[in-house]
C-alpha cells in the first residue's frame, strides 16, 4: 500500500526516484512547475523532450497521458511529464485529471520508481478549483495498483498544502 505524504515547498529540490512535471502538450517547458523543472533540471530535460517530439509525439503529449525523461540536474532519476487538462475546456472531466495520476504512476512503475513527487496538476492556469483536485488525486492515487512505495505531494503555498493535507488525513 502507498504511503502518501504532503508538504509544502520546491518540488525542484525533492530527493526521489522521480517527479512528475505538469507539462504543457508541447513537452517544450512553460510557466509554473513546467518552467521551473524545465529551469532546475537543465537543457538535459529539454533535449529529452524534444527527442519525444521527434518522434511519437510529433503533435505533442495528450491531455492524461504521462511519458518520462531524465531529470537532468534535478536531485531525482526521473521526470515524468503528464498534460493536465483546462478546467474550462474539459469542462471538469474528472476522468482526465484523474488519468494523469494514473498514468503518471503506471510510468513509474515501469521505470522502476519507488518514490514519486507530484505537483497539484492542473490548479494553476489551468484553474482546476484547488478543493477538488486535490481529493481527485489524493482518491485515484489510494485507488491505482502500484509498486510506488511513497506518493509525496509538493505544494507550492499554504492554499494548496492544506487543500491536499486535508484530503490525505
Amino acid at each position: 500500500m502507498v504511503t502518501i505524504t504532503c508538504v509544502q515547498g520546491d518540488i525542484t529540490h525533492q530527493h526521489v526516484d522521480a517527479i512528475v512535471n505538469a507539462a504543457n502538450s508541447s513537452l517544450l517547458g512553460g510557466g509554473g512547475v513546467d518552467g521551473a523543472i524545465h529551469r532546475a533540471g537543465g537543457p538535459d530535460i529539454l533535449a529529452a523532450c524534444r527527442e519525444l517530439r521527434a518522434g511519437h509525439y510529433g503533435k505533442g503529449l495528450p491531455t492524461g497521458r504521462a511519458v518520462p525523461t531524465t531529470a537532468g540536474r534535478l536531485p531525482a532519476r526521473w521526470v515524468i511529464h503528464t498534460v493536465g487538462p483546462v478546467f474550462q475546456v474539459s469542462g471538469g472531466d474528472e476522468s482526465l485529471l484523474a488519468s494523469c495520476y494514473r498514468e503518471s504512476l503506471r510510468v513509474a512503475d515501469e521505470l522502476g520508481a519507488r518514490t514519486v513527487a507530484f505537483p497539484a496538476i492542473s490548479t494553476g492556469v489551468y484553474r482546476w478549483p484547488m478543493e477538488d483536485a486535490a481529493r481527485i488525486a489524493v482518491e485515484t492515487v489510494r485507488q491505482t495498483e502500484t509498486n510506488v512505495e511513497e506518493v509525496r505531494f509538493v505544494l507550492f503555498d499554504e492554499r494548496a498544502y492544506e487543500a491536499f493535507a486535508a484530503q490525505v488525513s
